[in-house]
């Protein structure tokens, strides 16, 4: 059996303007927080990370050594990276309808989200195959369109989605089929029972 453990980075200044991200660093006062992954995970598992900065240094703030994965990086967004959803609405309404009602368009000059889901499922057909725990750090668009693809749902579902930051989600894998067990778990919440099978914090942080 395969036990998948999804957690979204801590918030950035990105997160809490809702604004499309750069590579910005979590925000002043959040790695206490993300300190909480640390309850998740026993000797045994396999963490991996997104390699942009905020999830890096959600690990670190974790104490959790962790392998750069680079299909769990988020969404490229383009041009519209650092901009608020707000201030497209306004300038470019007709863009950013077209992007969500399009799962092929990229107005934004980047990825587009069927282009990104697919990589996102790849990258989770990959795990379902496999045994053991997986602690993997990412983002909120990589733990949505990873639920989309685990619950066979269309990638029109990606936009009914929620993924907090430094929540959790909790996937199986049974002969490569995946169940969910839950999504947006407060880490407070999830930390309650740790894991059997996951990964121990170690004094020696990955990149």
């Amino acid at each position: 059996m395969k036990r998948l453990l999804l957690a979204r980075h801590a918030a950035t200044s990105a997160t809490r303007t809702a604004a499309f991200p750069l590579d910005e660093p979590i925000a002043e006062g959040c790695a206490a927080a993300a300190a909480g992954l640390a309850e998740l995970v026993r000797p045994g598992a396999e963490v991996l990370v997104s390699p942009a900065l905020r999830c890096r240094q959600t690990a670190t703030a974790a104490g959790l050594t962790a392998r750069v994965e680079p299909r769990l990086a988020e969404c490229d967004f383009g041009a519209w990276g650092g901009r608020t959803l707000a201030a497209l609405h306004a300038e470019r309404p007709a863009e950013v309808a077209a992007w969500i009602a399009d799962p092929a368009a990229a107005p934004h000059g980047g990825e587009s989200l069927r282009t990104f889901a697919a990589r996102v499922a790849d990258w989770l057909d990959e795990q379902a195959g496999e045994d053991g725990t997986t602690l993997a750090i990412a983002h909120g668009g990589v733990v949505k369109a990873a639920l989309v693809h685990a619950l066979g749902a269309p990638l029109d579902a990606f936009w009914r989605l929620d993924a907090a930051p430094l929540a959790v989600a909790e996937l199986h894998a049974h002969d490569g089929r995946w169940t969910v067990t839950r999504s947006n778990c407060p880490l407070a919440a999830a930390g309650r029972g740790r894991i059997a099978g996951a990964v121990a914090p170690t004094a020696g942080v990955g990149r």
